[in-house]
């Protein structure tokens, strides 16, 4: 009886295990971030072409879209990395944690700008201030100097909005609310643009909720399309359609500097230098989100992040910065190293 019984308990043993085993992944599954993705896509060919594990699948989902799969659970079915062209929010980290994923560690990895692209034609750069751009692209604006009431943009051609800009269609291709670059767009620009209007800053000062619904509205009569999650088709659309514009990151327009122009913006062009300064001024930083519950489940996901914060990868000559992203500072990027190798979890909701 002793001997069954041991053998029994032998048999449960090894179903539990090979149960187990069943429930592992071989292959990391990355969704995120539009601007991130030729990042993450060099780094996981890397990474497969470097060691034993597959090469990494990467979708391109968007910021927004690539945070509600990251956080709908824990196991296999889910994704084990987010990438982000925005920090994550609260609202998302508490979602995350009421469905389970409770270690996450956040990476940030270096800096891109947002352009404002046009296909290049051997003209001169056109030059746009943030206060153009928000005055061409906001779905309301103000009726008079006091903001007392708005209308419907009536601004039809870059010289209706002011008189030294061509008088050209209002045609701008942008990404989709899904994406982190149309978060971070508004942010830094639209919003600041709106600021810069005396009698909106007043009205933030005032009332802020109402300035904010105000700021980031952006019109929806044909002057903005939007155009999915993938940059290149952008790209190619402008290249096609002179005249109009395209909203995308730095990398697509470094890697098209033989098709396509960057508008300066308040007087500053969008170049590598400038963006890594913070002088241009719509730039911002670029995550990916690793789900630390998913170590024992994913073959190698400690070591995909070891390749993405290797030096060959996001140093300052690394095959990233080839491919147009702005490192971080030496100390700063041997400080998100440390953390990132650490595998740290965050340990509040981001501010």
């Amino acid at each position: 009886m002793r001997t069954r019984l041991l053998l029994l308990a032998g048999l449960l043993a090894l179903a539990a295990g090979q149960a187990a085993h069943a429930q592992q992944r071989d292959q990391i599954r990355i969704v995120g971030s539009s601007t991130v993705f030729p990042f993450s896509t060099a780094v996981a060919e890397s990474f497969g072409a470097r060691t034993q594990y597959p090469t990494p699948v990467v979708e391109s989902t968007g910021t927004g879209g690539g945070f509600r799969l990251f956080c709908d659970g824990v196991g296999t079915e889910y994704p084990d990395v987010s990438n982000a062209s925005r920090r994550m929010q609260a609202s998302e980290y508490e979602r995350c944690r009421n469905n389970g994923v409770r270690e996450i560690t956040e990476v940030k990895f270096g800096f891109d700008g947002i352009v404002f692209g046009y296909a290049d034609t051997g003209e001169p750069p056109l030059s746009l201030s943030l206060r153009e751009l928000w005055l061409a692209l906001a779905a309301d604006v103000p009726a008079d100097d006091s903001c007392s009431s708005f209308i419907a943009n009536p601004a039809r051609r870059w010289s209706d909005v002011d008189a030294s800009l061509p008088p050209v269609r209002i045609e701008v291709f942008g990404p989709p609310p899904t994406s982190g670059t149309r978060d971070a767009f508004i942010a830094l620009a639209l919003k600041e643009g709106a600021r810069s209007i005396g009698c909106m800053a007043t009205l933030e000062a005032a009332d802020p909720r109402r300035f904010d619904r105000l700021a980031s509205r952006i019109r929806e009569d044909g002057a903005w399309i939007d155009s999915g999650e993938n940059d290149n088709a952008i790209v190619q659309t402008l290249v096609n359609s002179p005249g109009a514009f395209g909203v995308f990151g730095f990398s697509f327009l470094d890697q098209n500097s033989d098709r396509l122009v960057g508008a300066r913006v308040d007087g500053v062009e969008p170049e590598f230098e400038l963006i890594a300064s913070g002088e241009y001024p719509i730039s911002r930083s670029l995550f990916f989100y690793v789900k630390n519950q998913h170590l024992g489940l994913v073959s190698g996901l400690s070591d995909y992040v070891q390749e993405f914060v290797s030096e060959d990868a996001w140093g300052e000559f690394g095959y990233l910065t080839d491919r147009g992203l702005i490192p971080l500072l030496d100390d700063e990027r041997d400080a998100a190293a440390d953390d990132a190798l650490a595998l740290n979890p965050m340990r509040e909701a981001p501010n």
